[in-house]
């Protein structure tokens, strides 16, 4: 008679999507060439008005590159925009816009696109908004457009930099109170703006919002708005397309009965991929990374909601031998998922041979197998009741997050500008990458203890630490928290040029800070609560923007 197994099943939400749907999506090919055709012709007038914005103010020159950021395209004007950017900051540094009067709206937009840019430009550029005591001047109160602008540049602040953390606390609560007195269309935006930082928020989705916003301003330039929407919609025909294809790869998995016990979210995982990076030219990255997640979140919920700590040990020895010949020790349960895997991997370097870089697919291995010991790690902890001290359990934390194998594996995908040099580089954990970890760890911590405590699961790092320390769950919040706004100075800081790697190299590993400080404020939104996530779906993939 069979010995029935104790599982400790999570019984996650159902997948909120039809894969038979999403891998018949159309591509629509006569509307991709059709919008391609359009982009480029509109693109060069866009071009032309970028370049002809030389001749105007300063500011209004960074407004217009600012713009291009917020409506998603200025990914085709690159180069153009660094060499207006270097012209325009050359002047700030000699100090020739001193003497321009510009309002407080003005001077907190430059601000945030120089940092955002990777300029070191000081704080004292708000000198002139303070009075004698070091505060924002009262005349400031009732200017909404000012408050907006200084809320968003406070987010990009550095260590040492109080004034701004200040400024955002007293531009929150001014915007609170001035809402009321604001039209719908800036009551909304304000609301927006208060809810999601532009500059931690998700490009893909930030561009999508700002596009309906923009379209309800009077001051819209319509040239620049049609080009927007014109490229969002052949951005999303492209987008279809692969997802169409990596939920025709998830079909073919059969994970529904395969991993009956894993989190079912095939779709969120591409929303993820195409928030690391969304232009056309990493489309293969962003299919390649929707694979990594999907095998990693289902390899977690193995460890984490399924396996016996006596199949684990076994599988977890053969995926350290990464070999198929090893699969004879792996249990019968796991079989498919151990062969999936390597098969996942041996598609890749495949892949990549032809273009003399399969041996990068050596990289992303040995992460998932750092990742999968420290899985294991927490097993044995659960398995022996054992509470770690914090920071072991912290260290090892930051590892099983994948927030270490995520950006190995967003680089495999990216072409010869992620070869070896940028894959040791990650490796090795870089500073704004040990961030990025630090962020999501943290933020993880802070929203998932209701839900394991439901079930048996290895102490978080707010039990821990509660332990530790003897201290309340409150108190841990507050800290964490404190260390996740430390966290995003750290990426702040290390976003200023010079880059230890080229921008491309790093914008991964902010754009995945990005994604936790979108999918994790409030609640895990990946794992618990789906549901906040299918506004975003459908918004980026499913819905046409109104031409």
């Amino acid at each position: 008679m069979a010995v029935e197994v104790s599982r400790p099943l999570a019984n996650y939400p159902p997948a909120l999507w039809d894969y038979d749907a999403m891998a018949s999506l159309s591509s629509n090919d006569s509307g991709l060439e059709s919008y391609t055709k359009q982009v480029e012709e509109l693109k060069v007038q866009v071009k032309d008005l970028l370049m002809a914005s030389s001749t105007i103010d300063p500011a209004e020159r960074v407004k217009l590159i600012d713009m291009l950021c917020r409506l998603g395209v200025s990914y085709h004007f690159e180069s153009e925009i660094e060499d207006q950017m270097n012209q325009i900051f050359d002047l700030v540094k000699s100090k020739a816009l001193d003497d321009n009067d510009y309002d407080l709206c003005t001077v907190a937009l430059l601000f945030r696109a120089f940092r955002q840019h990777g300029y070191k430009i000081s704080s004292d550029f708000f000198e002139k908004f303070k009075d004698n005591d070091g505060n924002f001047m009262s005349s400031l109160l009732t200017d909404v457009k000012g408050m907006l602008s200084l809320y968003e540049a406070a987010h990009l602040s550095m260590h040492g930099e109080e004034f701004l953390d200040e400024a955002i606390a007293y531009a929150r609560t001014n915007l609170m109170s001035m809402a009321s007195q604001c039209s719908p269309h800036l009551q909304n935006h304000i609301a927006n703006v208060l809810e999601q930082s532009f500059h931690r928020g998700i490009p893909r989705i930030e561009a999508r919002k700002y596009i309906s916003f923009y379209e309800r301003d009077e001051a819209r330039n319509e040239l620049l708005l049609k080009f927007a929407k014109i490229d969002f919609h052949r951005l999303q025909l492209l987008h279809r397309r692969e997802l169409s294809e990596v939920a025709r790869w998830y079909k073919g998995l059969n994970a529904k009965k395969n991993f009956f016990y894993a989190r079912d979210r095939l779709v969120e995982t591409y929303l993820w991929s195409v928030s690391v990076y969304f232009e056309p030219h990493y489309a293969r990255a962003r299919i390649f990374l929707t694979k990594i997640i999907t095998l990693l979140t289902i390899t977690d919920d193995t460890y984490d909601a399924y396996g016996t700590i006596d199949e684990l040990r076994p599988f977890t020895d053969a995926m350290q031998r990464w070999d198929i010949s090893a699969i004879d020790q792996v249990p019968d349960n796991m079989k498919f998922l151990y062969k999936t895997i390597l098969d996942l991997y041996n598609g890749f370097e495949d892949e990549l041979r032809n273009e003399g870089r399969s041996h990068c697919v050596s990289y992303v291995k040995e992460a998932v197998k750092r990742v999968i010991r420290c899985y294991q790690i927490e097993v044995e902890w659960l398995n022996k009741g054992h509470v770690p001290p914090f920071e072991e359990n912290f260290e090892n934390s930051l590892i099983s997050s994948c927030y270490n194998a995520i950006p190995t594996g967003a680089l495999l995908g990216m072409g010869e500008i992620a070869g070896t040099e940028a894959l040791d580089w990650i490796t090795g954990v870089p500073k704004i990458n040990r961030a990025s970890m630090m962020i999501s760890r943290l933020m993880d911590d802070i929203v998932s203890p209701e839900h394991e405590k439901q079930r048996g699961h290895v102490a978080t790092g707010i039990e821990c630490y509660m332990k530790q320390y003897n201290v309340s769950e409150e108190e841990v919040i507050e800290i964490f928290e404190k260390n996740i706004a430390k966290s995003w100075k750290d990426v702040n800081e290390l976003c200023i040029k010079p880059t230890e790697v080229p921008i491309p190299i790093q914008m991964p590993v902010l754009n995945l800070a990005r994604i936790m400080d979108v999918l994790y404020k409030y609640q895990d939104a990946y794992s618990i609560n789906p549901g906040r996530l299918k506004g975003f779906v459908e918004m980026l993939f499913l819905e046409q923007v109104p031409m």
